[in-house]
Order: structure tokens, then C-alpha cells, then sequence
């Protein structure tokens, strides 16, 4: 099998570094990763980008989106499978899968009909996952899943039903239990004005310090909080819902 392995957080993150490690045993990676940090771009896409060759891999400078279109259009066109990840920090929740870079490479895949894997590890709360600078040690949990989904998922006929898996794993010493789940629909933004400033603020991750998780059992949110590694099956169209209201105004305008 041969893997596109990319990111958002840059070609010289550690969990990238862990991922490789992981996935190299198994199957052929070849790397195609943003030059520096795109977190939270979205499936922003370039016209034109700069690639550096180096003994890791492809060094793209541009967004996780432009790094699967170079990948499969240009640098590694006979790739089987994309694994995106791991990033340095959770993308829980149904308002995260169009903000995360991590998550959208995989959507990116999705749309050449390629399966795909988006890896996150979730931080514990009291750490600031901005500053937090972990070691490879670290996501030892989240390259066990990837590599177990990596060798498992194609061939079980997982991707016949979903486009992508969005997996949420705790930083944890010992191995973790797996729970298919669903993101959670809890939504907590809120905005702030100080003066000329509005402070944007996911008051989320408030409640998950406080210990007053909103979310049901079967979410992926409940499910990493609680020590599960969490893999939510995902497709990458949006869904269609129509209405008579609707078909109603067309015909009306």
C-alpha cells in the first residue's frame, strides 16, 4: 500500500515525525506537507505553489488542500490511501470539520474519490495546546491508531460506506479502547468586545475544563474526554434536503 501522509501543522511538527515513524513499518509514506503552520485554513487552495524536495519528503508552501491536490496530481499519483495528521490538538465537533486544515486534506482526498484518514490528538485540559511542544512519546496512541486503521480499514470495505475518518485519540500512557461515533452538534462560540478588539472565544473547551461536557454518549467529544479513542465515518458532500417550501418559492420566483 502506498500512503500520502500530510498535515497542518507543518512538514517539521512532531506528530507528523510520529505518524511516519508509525506508518513506514507497514506500508510505503511518501510525504507531501505544508511548508510552515496552516492550522485552521479550511480547504483554502492556492493557484501556484513552491515545492522543496528533502530527504523527509515534499515541502509544499501552501495549504493541507494544495498538498493532496500536488500529491495526487502531481507528486505521488498512486497513492492507495491519505493520512492527515496527527495534529497537535482535537477537531471534536461538527463546526470544526470546515475549519481544521488536518480535517480538510482529508475532505480534499475525499473528492478524488481517495479514502482518507484525518488524525487528532486530544491535550488535557490545563495545557495550552498553542505552547504545549510535545515529544514523539506523546502520541504513541494516536500512531497506533493510525497504523491500525491504516492496515485494517481499506481492506475491510470501511470506505465503501464513508469517504473519511475524522479519529480523536487522548494523549494517554496505556492503550486506549476504539468507539465509532458521531461529532457532536454542540456549538458554543461566542464574541467579545474589549475596546477596538472582539475577542472570539470557543467557550467549548470552558466547559470541557469545568467538567460540564454537554455532549450525549456516542459523540466524539464524550468519547476522547472519557480516555476512548474516537473514529467518526464521514462523507465528504454536503447533504441535499429538499422541501416543497422551497420548490414552492422557485416556482413562485
Amino acid at each position: 500500500m502506498h500512503v500520502l501522509l500530510t498535515n497542518d501543522d507543518g512538514i517539521r511538527e512532531t506528530g507528523l515525525r510520529a505518524l511516519y515513524d508509525s506508518l513506514t513499518d507497514v506500508v510505503d509514506v511518501t510525504v507531501v506537507a505544508p511548508a510552515a503552520d496552516q492550522s485552521a485554513v479550511g480547504r483554502s487552495l492556492s493557484s501556484r505553489v513552491a515545492v522543496e524536495e528533502n530527504d523527509f519528503g515534499y515541502a509544499v508552501h501552501g495549504t493541507p488542500a494544495d498538498c493532496v491536490v500536488a500529491g495526487l496530481q502531481s507528486l505521488a499519483p498512486d497513492v492507495d490511501l491519505v493520512v492527515s495528521g496527527c495534529n497537535r490538538g482535537a477537531n471534536l465537533g461538527q463546526y470544526t470539520l470546515g475549519r481544521s486544515g488536518t480535517v480538510s486534506a482529508a475532505v480534499e482526498a475525499a473528492f478524488f474519490e481517495r479514502p482518507a484518514i484525518a488524525v487528532s490528538m486530544y491535550i488535557p485540559d490545563g495545557v495550552d495546546y498553542r505552547t504545549f511542544d510535545p515529544d514523539p512519546g506523546d502520541y504513541r496512541e494516536a500512531a497506533r491508531a493510525a497504523r491500525f486503521l491504516t492496515e485494517n480499514a481499506l481492506e475491510d470495505g470501511v470506505f465503501h460506506e464513508a469517504d473519511y475518518l475524522n479519529v480523536n485519540v487522548p494523549m494517554a500512557d496505556e492503550p486506549c479502547p476504539m468507539e465509532i461515533t458521531e461529532p457532536s452538534a454542540y456549538y458554543d462560540m461566542d464574541a467579545v468586545r474589549d475596546g477596538g478588539d472582539i475577542e472570539l472565544r470557543d467557550r467549548i473547551w470552558e466547559r470541557m475544563a469545568e467538567g460540564s461536557l454537554p455532549d450525549p454518549e456516542g459523540t466524539d467529544r464524550r468519547a476522547v474526554v472519557e480516555g476512548r479513542v474516537s473514529v467518526s465515518p464521514l462523507t465528504a458532500p454536503h447533504t441535499i434536503r429538499r422541501h416543497p417550501a422551497l420548490g414552492d418559492l422557485a416556482e413562485e420566483f
